[in-house]
């Protein structure tokens, strides 16, 4: 089955939104650090030759930095959508305490994944650097070897790096929760976008939306989302169709759309309005 749902539409694109994709790349890499350390202090099971605690912390070194990852995504997308820099600067704050928490996990990470290069000396970073420095390959590579997490210290090492697991839950879950705020700025700001663009539709269109005699209420996005409604109590059975006809057209006019909650598919909207259900506000 492919990763999209059925409900996803045909056009959808991760690339559409990078910023939610850092938020739920986060929270299932800070899941995978949760569900590891708890099996590492648990009971050592053997697979074969190989103890499930030293594959579970190799598993912990990749999702830890695959957090990393997430914040780089998170910070790329603030850019691209010419976040105020206080957002992102919060963010930097949260991934330097991580990486003062964890401060080797690259590097163990690295020598993981690019066994190939590391067993032989051929690394980047500290291995290209003791490369350059004279050291010969075969030297290089002893000297960044032999990875394995000790019960006893709680510690996972990679050759002279290492990182403490106990540490690993706590500064994975305050890296997701510092991405999830950045990610809650933009969707703040859009909320509030959307709100602006709705109300200098309808005031141009001639509809007042200003309580509490305007004909139209539009929410003021405290939940993210932005809904419009008629007050069915101050506008004439009558001309309810209408008021609704001449909302929809100027929120469409907009570059806005309308959708029904109960029934997203809906196509009679001016009619659901007219009859006093409250909709949601969306970019088309």
């Amino acid at each position: 089955m492919s990763a999209m749902s059925s409900s996803t539409p045909s056009d959808w694109s991760p690339a559409d939104n990078p910023y939610s994709i850092a938020v739920s790349e986060s929270q299932w890499w800070r899941a995978t650090v949760a569900v590891t350390v708890e099996r590492m202090h648990g009971e050592d099971i053997h697979v074969g030759w190989f103890s499930s605690r030293q594959i579970d912390a190799r598993t912990l070194a990749v999702a830890l930095r695959q957090l990393l990852a997430a914040e780089k995504l998170e910070q790329i997308a603030l850019k691209e959508l010419g976040m105020d820099t206080a957002v992102g600067a919060a963010l930097t704050q949260a991934r330097l305490r991580f990486e003062d928490a964890l401060p080797d996990i690259k590097h163990v990470r690295d020598g993981i994944t690019h066994f190939e290069d590391w067993s032989r000396g051929q690394g980047r970073g500290p291995q290209r650097v003791a490369r350059d420095a004279g050291t010969l390959p075969r030297e290089v590579a002893r000297d960044h070897w032999s990875f394995g997490y000790d019960p006893v210290t709680d510690t996972v090492t990679m050759g002279p790096y290492t990182f403490s697991v106990a540490a690993a839950l706590p500064a994975a879950s305050e890296l997701c929760d510092a991405i999830y705020t950045a990610a809650r700025a933009v969707d703040a700001r859009n909320t509030a976008q959307i709100r602006q663009q709705a109300i200098r539709a309808l005031t141009d269109a001639g509809v007042s939306c200003e309580p509490p005699t305007g004909p139209v209420i539009v929410s003021p996005g405290g939940d993210l989302r932005i809904w419009l409604s008629v007050v069915l109590a101050v506008v004439p059975e009558g001309e309810r169709i209408g008021l609704a006809e001449k909302v929809a057209a100027a929120i469409t006019g907009a570059g806005l759309c309308l959708e029904s909650t109960t029934f997203p598919q809906a196509q009679d909207i001016a009619r659901r309005m007219a009859e006093g259900e409250t909709l949601q506000v969306r970019r088309q």
